[in-house]
């Protein structure tokens, strides 16, 4: 046995030991912290700026691509959203695991789960594309990256509520009917809020009436908060995990 200062027990100790629902609510938390700060310095400090349209009416809430484009708020966006990105990339890994080992003999919901894992790499892509190209810099790649977050965003809902219901129908753990649930609810609730975003901003765009821009931001802060609490249901669907690093058994010296 090699000696050293410490035994072998205690080298071969894990480093980091997590729970999974710590990690995954963690990353959330980091996109919620960040956005509710920018609305806020942008409501505070940045009104005028952050709530102006080319109609030049009233509007009373900026929309998120308005206050977080401003400074200070653009940095605490990035760097929120840099801390945010790759633990999400590390998610959808962990998701897609998951999923093989459900569905190793089904082969649809199997491809099922490899586009659930494709949009879900493209919904964190395009939130890094949104976040770090502001709309007052390019705005036609930044509307670009908008444009591919809510599509995966929504395309990546629409795959886990498929995969979920048969999970559902063929378990017995109340925990993960409990996560297919708020799954379903949260994909409905989301998808009614993009529609009546689009909705309201059209109208904005086409009449310039005020207090319309105001409504199309507060339908897009509600999609952004239902996406965000769809990706906490990892609480239930990871309840038991713990994510580790430590020294695989094959790698350990004695």
């Amino acid at each position: 046995m090699l000696q050293g200062p410490y035994g072998s027990l205690e080298r071969d100790r894990p480093l980091i030991r997590l729970p999974f629902t710590h990690f995954a609510m963690g990353t959330v938390l980091l996109a919620l912290t960040g956005m509710i700060s920018c609305l806020v310095f942008s409501l505070l400090y940045h009104f005028e700026q952050s709530t102006y349209t080319h109609c030049q009416v009233p509007n009373y809430l900026p929309s998120i691509s308005a206050s977080i484009s401003l400074v200070p708020e653009c940095y605490i966006w990035r760097c929120c959203i840099g801390l945010h990105s790759a633990p999400r990339y590390l998610v959808a890994a962990a998701y897609f695991s998951f999923y093989r080992s459900r569905f190793a003999k089904r082969l649809l919901d199997l491809m099922l789960s490899v586009l659930a894992l494709i949009s879900s790499l493209a919904e964190n892509t395009g939130l890094l594309l949104l976040t770090y190209v502001a709309s007052t810099e390019k705005y036609s790649i930044h509307k670009n990256g908008f444009i591919v977050f809510i599509a995966s965003s929504l395309l990546h809902m629409l795959i886990t509520c498929r995969l979920w219901y048969v999970i559902k129908r063929y378990c017995i753990n109340p925990e993960e009917v409990t996560s297919y649930r708020w799954k379903v609810r949260l994909f409905l609730f989301n998808v009614s809020c993009c529609l009546a975003a689009a909705y309201f901003f059209r109208r904005h765009n086409k009449y310039c009436e005020p207090g319309i821009y105001t409504l199309f931001a507060l339908c897009e802060y509600l999609v952004v908060f239902s996406n965000m609490i769809f990706h906490m249901t990892a609480f239930w669907d990871f309840g038991s995990k713990e994510l580790i690093v430590a020294t695989p058994p094959e790698d350990k010296r004695y």
